[in-house]
This record gives C-alpha cells, sequence and structure tokens, in this order.
C-alpha cells in the first residue's frame, strides 16, 4: 500500500524516544470511527482513511515489536517491520467480519517481526528444524518459569529440564542462550534526560483503550487460534495427534524417553513423528488462515 505520506519512521539518528513520543499524538479510534474508515478504505481505497486506520495503530505496533527486544536486533527495525506488518492488516482488513482491527493486526504485526528476526539471525547456521526454531522462540519462557533469567550461563539442572521440554539438544540450548543474552532491555529504563520530565520505556507504549487492544483483543485471538487448531487437527493421524499434544500442546510436556516407550520406538522415531506433525499441522493451519484473511502463526 503505498499511500502513506508523513508516516513516521524510527530511526537510529532520531531515536526511539522522539518516535515514541510522536506516534502519541495519534487518537485511538472509537469502534464506529474504526468501522465507518474501514469501510471507506474497502469500498473507495480511501488513502486518508487507510493512513487513519494504521496511524490510531502505531502504539500497538510498537508495543508488540518491544515484546521482540531481546534478540539484539536494532529496535527501529524491529518497529519498522512491525508497521509493514501492520499495513498489510489495513490493507486486508474486512470491518463486515465483526472484530476489531487491532485484533487482525496482531497476526500481521507478528508474523512480519518474526519473518524479519528469522532472517536476521541466519537460523540457517544454527540448523532450521522444527525444534530449533522453537527454541529460539520459547527460551526466554522456559527460563522464566524455572527463575532462571539471571545473566550468564544456566545451571547444568536447568539446560537439562529447557532441553528435554523443548526436544533439543543441551549443547543446542547452551548455545542459544549465550547468543541471546545481553540483549534485553528493560521496559522500565528510563528515556530522556530532563529530570523530572524523564520517562519510562512503558510510559510511551501504554494503549490508553484496554478495549481496543488488551483483554478483549487478546481473548478473541485466541479463540480464533483454537478455532484453526481444532480445524486443522484433523490432517494427522491419531499416533502424530497424540504425540504432538502430549509434546506441545500441554503444560506438562511429556519427554522424547516416556513417549519412546509408551509407543516402543526410538526416541528419535517420536522426534520424527513430532516434528512431521507440527509441519503438517502448520501448514494446514497457514491455509485456513488465510482463507479467512488473517496470518497464523502456527
Amino acid at each position: 500500500m503505498s499511500t502513506y505520506k508523513n508516516l513516521p519512521a524510527p530511526s537510529p539518528e532520531q531515536g526511539l524516544n522522539r518516535y515514541l513520543q510522536e506516534i502519541r499524538r495519534f487518537p485511538m479510534l472509537e469502534p464506529e470511527q474504526e468501522y465507518m474508515l474501514a469501510k471507506a478504505w474497502v469500498d473507495r481505497e480511501d488513502s486518508d482513511a487507510a493512513h487513519q486506520l494504521v496511524t490510531s495503530h502505531l502504539r500497538l505496533a510498537a508495543k508488540i515489536a518491544m515484546g521482540y527486544r531481546g534478540y539484539g536486533l536494532p529496535q527501529a527495525e524491529v518497529i519498522s517491520e512491525a508497521n509493514v506488518g501492520l499495513m498489510q492488516a489495513v490493507k486486508r482488513f474486512d470491518p463486515e467480519k465483526g472484530f476489531r482491527l487491532a485484533t487482525y493486526a496482531m497476526w500481521w504485526i507478528r508474523a512480519s517481526i518474526q519473518e524479519y528476526v528469522l532472517r536476521s539471525w541466519s537460523l540457517v547456521k544454527l540448523g532450521t528444524t522444527s525444534a530449533q526454531k522453537k527454541l529460539f522462540f520459547n527460551l526466554r519462557k522456559a527460563k522464566n518459569r524455572l527463575g532462571a533469567m539471571e545473566d550468564g550461563d544456566l545451571r547444568p539442572e536447568n539446560v537439562a529440564k529447557i532441553a528435554t521440554d523443548l526436544g533439543v539438544t543441551e549443547t543446542e540450548v547452551v548455545s542459544m542462550n549465550r547468543r541471546l543474552s545481553g540483549g534485553d532491555a528493560s521496559l522500565n529504563a528510563m528515556v530522556g534526560s530532563d529530570g523530572e520530565s524523564a520517562t519510562q520505556w512503558q510510559d510511551w507504549l501504554e494503549d490508553e483503550s484496554a478495549d481496543q487492544a488488551g483483554d478483549y483483543e487478546a481473548k478473541d485471538e485466541l479463540d480464533t487460534r483454537r478455532e484453526l487448531l481444532a480445524e486443522s487437527m484433523s490432517v494427522l493421524n491419531d499416533r502424530e495427534k497424540d504425540i504432538l499434544v502430549q509434546r506441545r500442546l500441554q503444560d506438562e510436556v511429556v519427554t522424547l524417553e516416556e513417549l519412546s516407550n509408551q509407543y516402543s520406538v526410538s526416541r528419535e522415531r517420536i522426534r520424527q513423528i513430532e516434528v512431521r506433525a507440527f509441519e503438517k499441522l502448520q501448514k494446514r493451519m497457514t491455509e485456513l488462515a488465510r482463507e479467512n484473511g488473517m496470518m497464523a502463526n502456527a
């Protein structure tokens, strides 16, 4: 979409502080305003309407982008990729579907950021198996569950636990942890240097409309994901479905060893079935999501 004149863009020269100040000047939209603007874009390709839809959601894009701040990539570029996803969402948004633009846009924003992160981190150097990508995007969450968020190498028992839960080797866990360490930036970090006028990052990212990008959107997105997942599971046979559920779709992950004993096959065979099942499921979810006009982040 080439309709965005004077759209704020983050840059190292400008500084994120100034960019975040800029995007706060764009007002949030009431549901009726959003609907009318979206209709104007769909029916008449009104570029001014599309511009308002994008600018009113720039804070949402920045907020999501900050969730990927720990990968050591330039934050301005991550936000720019988030904005690309936002613009794609506006281009494809159908206001007649009955949900808010923020709900729909989150899928596109995250997909755009994740594609950028994967490209930038050159995962071919680490391997491109499903398990390794899962480790890349889930290591921090796994560390948080174990209370192991301190800097430096993980304790051996934590390495072993994460490796088992995520289906990778302990060496891969150690290597990934070292690559991802040191890049986190706190949302409580101060921006600006004017004494009392200095604020925290999170102050600039605050979404003042809980209805637009808060609990409602999270619940709506979760419900949509569950519907896609339930429908997509039909492509799996009973064994694939059972192994995938036990390995990836429940809180207490069953180990490869336990499943190998259960099915009387090797651990490697269980891992192969898990990877194949996940790839089949991911492909089907993506197909269904595209058919419904949204991106699936399976």
